[in-house]
């Protein structure tokens, strides 16, 4: 065999040699990335998982306590704040959101016609307290004021501070009503309200368990939103072919009042 090709059999064995090594260099290298990138999966799903358990346990250290109904509550587990005359033969159900600009909307718009028709005797309105805004925003003001607002029915000044409520609505982003010192402040435009009884109950959320039940049974009874408005079962608020107004609001509940 000539030297030449000796030679470059030679050569041909190194780079194929060097072939080889290169390619298992390139194999460590994708075993490497590839447990590294598990490792990483698994730590950001450790995250994640930390995270939500640390959220579902903020929220659920606010309502973990015993469901306590406020006074005069109605209705299947006592989840209905009502207003007016229990003869009348009229009744508007509202699942309300204190956050929830849409249920500000309405109360601004139908405020004065409820209030009408209850006082009459026409009508009578049960309100259900709900948290939707806090589940989709963030933050615990849809649950105090509503703990809030509950406190205010034990002292018999629930329809007062309800509208004050609404009528000092904070932007949705702003989680305002968060801050028990300030509900007990607006407390304080119903007259005889921010008692020493009050500014408890509000203090220590002893509505809050009766508020999560509240917004469970609006989360079971699959409804798209709020504010939901039934008139003697009847989804009136949410017909937009034949959109609600106050006008209409006060001639169903006249017309039923004639029996």
């Amino acid at each position: 065999m000539s030297e030449n090709n000796r030679d470059g059999k030679r050569a041909a064995r190194e780079r194929l040699i060097e072939d080889r090594e290169r390619q298992k260099a390139r194999d460590r290298r994708r075993r490497t990335l590839i447990v590294s990138a598990a490792v990483v999966g698994v730590l950001g799903l450790a995250a994640v998982v930390g995270l939500i358990a640390a959220n579902a346990g903020d929220g659920d250290e606010d309502t973990a306590g015993p469901v306590v109904a406020p006074s005069g509550a109605t209705g299947k587990d006592a989840l209905a704040i009502p207003v007016g005359q229990d003869s009348a033969k009229s009744t508007l159900v509202i699942w309300e959101d204190f956050r929830c600009p849409a249920c500000k909307s309405f109360e601004d718009n139908y405020r004065s016609t409820i209030h009408e028709l209850s006082d009459k005797g026409q009508l009578k309105a049960e309100y259900h307290l709900v948290t939707l805004i806090d589940g989709n925003m963030g933050g615990s003001g849809s649950l105090r004021s509503a703990n809030a607002a509950a406190c205010a029915q034990d002292a018999g000044k629930f329809t007062e501070y309800h509208d004050v409520l609404f009528q000092n609505q904070p932007p949705e982003p702003d989680d305002a009503f968060a801050d028990n010192d300030h509900l007990i402040e607006l407390a304080g435009k119903v007259p005889g309200l921010a008692t020493a009884e009050f500014k408890q109950c509000v203090n220590n959320g002893t509505h809050n368990s009766w508020v999560a039940k509240s917004n469970e049974a609006f989360q079971a009874g699959g409804f798209g939103g709020t504010p939901t408005v039934l008139l003697n079962g009847e989804n009136i608020y949410a017909d937009q072919q034949n959109p609600l107004t106050p006008e209409k609001l006060k001639q169903k509940v006249e017309e039923a009042a004639k029996g």
